[in-house]
């Protein structure tokens, strides 16, 4: 026992310096995280962004970073991608069969070079070479003033909140139609092969010779629908005639 408790005495300093020292390491990564995030705020600042509200047939974010980075250094580009009934459409129609785009935002490193740009290029024809497929088409890009990255992927998350929403209501729609669809057609199953088995006991009761006492409509099965009808209202001011009272008569007649 003795030496047991000896050991434990020696090893007990050795494993609070190893806390020790891992603590202080958590607490160094804590304030360079730090250190970090508030150099990406001061950086973010200095940035701006341009909302691009039309991206041209075959361009991806490949060739909008070729196309803007002549201009100035960008950071970051985003574009939505197109609706899959648009794009189906599309295809159906015999256009582009690749993936498009219908919007998108570019991030420039500064603020003075995202309004240039979007001053300068808003309007005009993209150009470049003439082979390119968009050469012809036109800017449709403006600058966002009071607006940063962080607010953009904000917007796109409610986006996509809100589209995966729509989503499962509409597949809840579906599945309830599915299911009185199914359920009505059981029904029609069940009341046919009443019907056959109704039809099959009559004739085979008409080859044997046998009569039966019932009707035959009361081996056929109808189904009796009821619909909710409103009672008609009487016209009773029609009806009611003024009539002059017997006073009022005797009163006339004899006085002549």
């Amino acid at each position: 026992m003795g030496e047991e408790e000896l050991e434990v005495e020696k090893t007990s300093p050795a494993c609070a310096d190893d806390q020790r020292e891992d603590e202080a390491k958590t607490e160094v990564r804590k304030v360079k995280k730090k250190k970090k995030s508030l150099k990406e705020a001061v950086k973010g600042e200095k940035r701006g962004v341009c909302h691009v509200r039309r991206v041209p047939p075959r361009m991806d974010h490949v060739k909008l970073r070729q196309v803007l980075s002549q201009f100035g250094e960008i950071q970051r580009i985003y574009l939505v991608p197109e609706a899959a009934a648009a794009q189906m459409n599309r295809k159906r129609a015999g256009g582009f069969r690749g993936q498009a785009f219908s919007e998108g935002w570019v991030e420039f490193m500064k603020k003075s070079v995202a309004k240039r740009v979007a001053n300068m290029l808003n309007g005009q024809q993209i150009g470049g070479r003439k082979r390119s497929a968009f050469y012809y088409d036109i800017w449709n890009i403006k600058y966002l003033s009071k607006i940063k990255w962080d607010d953009i992927t904000d917007e796109i998350a409610k986006r996509h909140a809100v589209h995966e929403q729509k989503l499962a209501l509409e597949h809840s729609a579906a599945t309830r139609e599915r299911d009185f669809y199914l359920t009505q057609v059981d029904k029609s199953r069940a009341l046919s092969s009443i019907e056959d088995r109704i039809k099959k006991r009559q004739k085979v009761q008409q080859e044997s010779g046998e009569i039966s006492n019932l009707p035959s409509e009361q081996f056929e099965s109808k189904v009796i629908r009821q619909f909710p009808q409103k009672k008609p209202v009487a016209n009773e001011a029609g009806k009611i005639k003024p009539r002059l009272s017997k006073d009022i008569l005797a009163g006339v007649f004899g006085g002549q």
